[in-house]
């Protein structure tokens, strides 16, 4: 399991070119960019995987970091610029 530890400030730099991003809270170190749609705005991309292993870290099981992140934060919507989590290949 790796998680990245970025700067205390990302939400700063990030929110500079588009103030009305919005931000999962807690999940900082999961922060993979912005993801740009067409015709949309930008929304914060997040790894789902480092997501878990953030509430893993900070003392669930797996299976209930899952549950209660699909269910808490993937079903928390909260309007358009709610942001999204991608889960990147196995392949990789």
């Amino acid at each position: 399991m790796v998680v990245t530890v970025m700067s205390s400030h990302i939400r700063d730099i990030m929110g500079s070119g588009d103030p009305d991003l919005m931000f999962a809270d807690g999940f900082d170190d999961a922060i993979l960019g912005v993801c740009d749609r067409f015709g949309q705005g930008s929304v914060v991309a997040y790894d789902y995987r480092r997501c878990i292993d953030i509430l893993v870290i900070s003392g669930m099981s797996n299976d209930e970091a899952v549950e209660y992140f699909d269910f808490n934060v993937i079903g928390a919507w909260v309007g358009d610029r709610t942001p999204c989590f991608i889960r990147l290949s196995e392949c990789l």
